[in-house]
Order: C-alpha cells, then structure tokens, then sequence
C-alpha cells in the first residue's frame, strides 16, 4: 500500500513540474528561449531538451525500455553540451514534442513496473536501481532545471511563480523593485560599502 502510495505521489509531482517546465516558455520569442543567458550558455529551450533525454535515458534504458527515438549516448565525449541548447535546425515544437513523447514513454515505464523494479545506470558510481531511486532522480532534476527556468524567464521579462494558475498572484513590478531596493541595502550595509 505505501508503495502505490509513494510510485503515485512521486509520478504526480513529476508531472506537474514537467508542465511548469513548458510554461516558463510561454509566449517568448524563438530567440528568448534559444539565447544563452549565464556564461555557460543555460537557456530555456535547452533545459527542455536536456531533460527529454534524461527521462527518455532513466526511465529507457534503465529499464531495458529503449526510448524508441535515437538519443545521443550517454557516454559519448560532449565538449559542446549539446544536449543543453537546440540548434538553429531543431524547431521549438520539435523539442518540446520529444519531452512530451519522453514524457509518455517514461508514464508508461512508471505505470508498468512495481516501485522496487531493478534498473541498472552504468553512470551512476551504485548502478543497480530501483524504480524509486530513479523517480526521485528524475523528479530531482526536474525540479532543478524548472528552478533554473524560473530564474532564466524573470531575467528575460520579469514573470515568475511555480505555477501558470498562480501567476495572478505574483508581486507586480513596483513591489518587486522596492523588495529589490530594500535586499540591496541590507547587502551593501553588510558589505561595509558607501551608497
């Protein structure tokens, strides 16, 4: 019982973070989600892609259930961390829709296999598995990067918030820029430096 439990709880945040995920892409121009914006070059759309082939990878492979698309290997040398930024020649839809069939191969993977299912990442320095291990990876992850997106998009036009039905509720610029005025006082007060 605490087994479905915990597979359905999991699953659910998954899915709900993989929708705030797309969300952050909402309504941006093809340069805004493609345009490095740290000095590693993190961007939108190539979070997306990043997380399609880790979920087609985890729960693929993993599971001895290839993602039925080509990925990229796992261990190949990547000097140019091009699972992280879509080329000119990879459309918006096109990343997207390969997260959303990743999504449904790994769905399929979840609702098949018991949580205690062994999985074998030859990445990981432990790699025998279970379903569970690789659910809160993933979930993890996912997690991270939809974090990382949140920062991204408010760089590019000031929007934040974890979910699209929220968003109403999120300060507006005035208040914004007063709480960022006030955080930048106590910072400079600390630092000891003249304003």
């Amino acid at each position: 019982m605490i087994d479905d439990f915990a597979k359905d709880y999991l699953h659910n945040d998954l899915r709900q973070i993989r929708e705030v995920l797309l969300w952050k892409l909402d309504g941006l121009s093809e340069y805004d989600v493609r345009r490095p914006l740290t000095a590693s070059g993190t961007n939108l759309l190539g979070l997306v892609k990043h997380l399609a082939f880790t979920e087609a990878r985890y729960f693929g492979e993993v599971f001895g259930r290839p993602f039925p698309e080509p990925l990229p290997r796992w261990d190949d040398p990547d000097p140019d961390g091009a699972d992280m930024w879509a080329t000119e020649h990879e459309t918006r839809e096109e990343v997207i829709g390969r997260y959303r069939r990743a999504w449904e191969h790994a769905d399929a993977t979840i609702e098949a296999l018991p949580i205690d299912a062994p999985g074998h990442v030859p990445w990981w320095p432990r790699p025998h598995v279970k379903l569970f291990n690789v659910m809160v990876h993933v979930l993890a992850e996912t997690n991270r990067h939809a974090g990382h997106a949140d920062i991204l998009r408010e760089q590019l036009d000031g929007s934040t918030g974890a979910w699209a039905a929220y968003a109403h509720l999120e300060p507006d610029r005035p208040t914004l820029a007063t709480r960022r005025a006030t955080i930048e006082l106590a910072a400079l007060a600390v630092a000891d430096i003249p304003r």
